[in-house]
């Protein structure tokens, strides 16, 4: 790759995500304000199941599901952040180390 067309890239690049902020912005928040408000959520959310559930291409199920199940457990009875994350820890080191 060349040394102009990496300079071009990463012009356009920049210059698209100032326009996105300055121009797109409002009028994206005020149409779907309620939609956009949610992805974060949705992302992060897509990116643990696939780090979960994925392994090279092929669909796994291994002790970070039970992992995963013990955190998600925790976070609906509401546990603090902490404790949502040194408890998936736990599980899934216990059940490795028993195996």
């Amino acid at each position: 790759m060349s040394w102009p067309l990496l300079i071009l890239l990463a012009a356009g690049s920049y210059g698209l995500k100032a326009l996105g902020v300055t121009t797109l912005g409002s009028v994206v928040e005020r149409r779907f304000g309620s939609v956009v408000a949610l992805l974060p959520a949705a992302l992060f959310s897509a990116l643990i199941v696939v780090m979960t559930f994925e392994d090279a291409g092929q669909l796994v199920l291994d002790f970070r599901v039970a992992g995963v199940a013990v955190g998600a457990l925790a976070t609906w009875r509401k546990a603090p952040l902490l404790v949502v994350v040194a408890s998936a820890m736990a599980v899934t080191a216990i059940l490795r180390a028993l195996v």
